[in-house]
């Protein structure tokens, strides 16, 4: 959260990363899944110019921030694959709200319970 308060006008993409504990090639990967939803690992890595196993940790780290969801699609020829989909913008701008709300709680707490006598 530190990085958003030092920066007088963050981007969203950065404030995705500081509020989700994410890296930035992570957010950028969340907001590509948002312009091509149902991608593969294979394609994602082509339009982000990274390597597919990079790809594939940042798509985990965003599942388990429930930025992302995968489900399998089955081949005509025989086999799998898994496509990606972001969760929705509206969805995602809720949590990130929801998260915010709670860390402002958290520091109003502590300022008021600072230099109380115990």
């Amino acid at each position: 959260m530190g990085d958003l308060i030092e920066t007088d006008d963050p981007s969203f993409q950065r404030v995705l990363a500081c509020v989700f504990g994410v890296q930035d090639h992570e957010s950028r990967t969340y907001l590509t899944l948002l312009e091509n939803p149902g991608s593969t690992v294979a394609e994602l890595a082509d339009i982000l110019e990274r390597d597919r196993s990079n790809v594939n940790r940042s798509l985990t780290t965003l599942m388990e921030k429930n930025l992302a969801d995968r489900e399998r699609r089955l081949l005509d020829p025989g086999g799998y694959v898994y496509q990606y989909t972001g969760t929705p913008l509206p969805e995602a701008k809720e949590m990130l709200h929801a998260a915010l709300d709670e860390w402002v709680e958290q520091v109003h707490g502590s300022i008021e319970e600072y230099g109380r006598e115990e």
